[in-house]
């Protein structure tokens, strides 16, 4: 089964805790702390694995975690790091954060994308030894790692798009035009699944040409399988819009025309701007009438038009010419830019979730959970980030906490290794 959309929720792994350890060890008296540090968590880490061509591995599987890291040991020895989870995706995968839609990866741009980190392990005892403390009973618990819930979405790399009614020929155009051997049989929606093949125009030059299924009226407000597949069309640099000029399935060819490119509109405006070359099929079938007047009508709209007759490869060759033509001029395929995760959306289940303040020596720890998220998105050299972070420690009622505690002007605040000055 052709599958392109998934839903799964992601989680690094968590950093291990500090040791809270002391020497000990025959004639050496007073050995002092030697707690180790507590191991990294793993990461979540997306890769392009190109034997892949569909989502199908997500379907039934929807929790991806990490493994933790090790907490620390005596003898200052450090925890193990958390082995990373690699995931495999199709090349063409669109990662985005589930609920506000926000790009974190394009998979077609890359080849891997740490998605989600682990958490750093926590310090052991012998961080906290001072000349007036020498024996420091605590250590610092490691950092959760990150967790998201993610939308996986393909949208298939090809240079041209075949777009139309079922049953006008698209499988057969591709079939004798590049290596694709898609199923064809004379009744509708024969083809079930999107089609790739690679248009070869010589020793170093080829294309790849996609024959998109499923686009009927009414596709674009998603009725049958509309919005599966038109998704794909959203990366093509051009499109070959194949129409039946014969008429055979009771419709004009106009009518074909017209009412495809209004479901691309609606769908996604861009893709009624792509540039379009027409291409009449089914020219054996049809009318010397049919014909001249389909023919006035796309070039009245100022469109390459080329009649063909696929099965017997009749104007396929300057069909292929004129696109391989048209490619040499356009822009590469499109590639997502990532995009900021909206604070709202980070802070969403915040107040849930709590927070807890500790004072050690002359510094405020703060430990929050969900404070990983909005401090992997803060950008310190950036004022408005700054400001936002400002309004969510107030917000939250860790301010307030840390006034509570007696923070004054000047001392040291530590969120998760993030310090920086309190000032009221």
């Amino acid at each position: 089964m052709f599958v392109d959309h998934a839903n799964i929720l992601i989680k690094a792994g968590n950093g291990g805790n500090g040791a809270v350890a002391f020497h000990r060890e025959k004639y050496v008296a007073s050995g002092g702390p030697d707690g180790g540090d507590g191991g990294k968590g793993g990461d979540v880490v997306f890769e392009v694995d190109t034997n892949l061509s569909t989502l199908a591995d997500f379907r039934y599987k929807r929790k991806y975690s990490a493994e933790n890291g090790q907490p620390g040991q005596g003898s200052r020895k450090n925890g193990r790091k958390g082995q990373d989870l690699i995931i495999r995706v199709p090349k063409g995968t669109v990662i985005r954060e589930r609920e506000s839609g926000a790009v974190l990866a394009d998979m077609s741009a890359g080849s891997r994308f740490v998605a989600a980190k682990g958490g750093k392990g926590g310090w052991g005892n012998t961080h906290f030894a001072t000349p007036t403390r020498q024996t420091p009973r605590f250590a610092r618990d490691g950092m959760p790692g990150e967790e998201w819930e993610v939308t996986l979405e393909l949208k298939l790399l090809a240079d041209v798009g075949l777009i139309g009614f079922p049953n006008v020929g698209k499988s057969t155009l591709i079939s004798v035009v590049s290596e694709a051997k898609p199923n064809i049989a004379d009744y509708h929606f024969t083809t079930l699944t999107p089609v790739l093949g690679v248009v070869r125009m010589g020793p170093e030059s080829s294309f790849v040409m996609a024959d998109i299924p499923g686009l009927i009226e009414g596709a674009g407000e998603g009725v049958g399988l509309g919005h599966e597949f038109l998704r794909h069309v959203q990366r093509c640099r051009m499109l070959i819009h194949v129409v039946d000029v014969s008429g055979s399935e009771a419709r004009t060819p106009q009518e074909d025309f017209e009412i495809i490119n209004r479901e691309l509109a609606v769908f996604d405006e861009a893709l009624a701007k792509l540039p379009q070359i027409v291409a009449g099929n089914k020219i054996d079938m049809a009318t010397d009438e049919q014909r001249a007047s389909f023919r006035s009508f796309i070039e009245d709209k100022g469109l390459p038009y080329f009649e063909i007759c696929a099965p017997i490869l009749e104007g396929t060759q300057a069909l292929i010419n004129a696109a391989a033509a048209m490619l040499a001029t356009l822009p590469p395929i499109l590639q997502y830019e990532p995009e900021p995760v909206p604070m709202e959306t980070l802070l969403k289940h915040k107040p849930e979730q709590g927070f807890v303040v500790r004072k050690v020596d002359d510094v405020f720890y703060v430990e929050a959970p969900w404070m990983v998220k909005v401090l992997s998105k803060v950008d310190p050299e950036d004022y408005e980030s700054l400001q936002y972070f400002q309004r969510v420690l107030r917000s939250s009622g860790i301010l307030d906490e840390l006034e509570r505690q007696g923070v004054v002007e000047g001392d040291t605040v530590n969120i998760y290794d993030l310090e920086f000055e309190y000032v009221p």
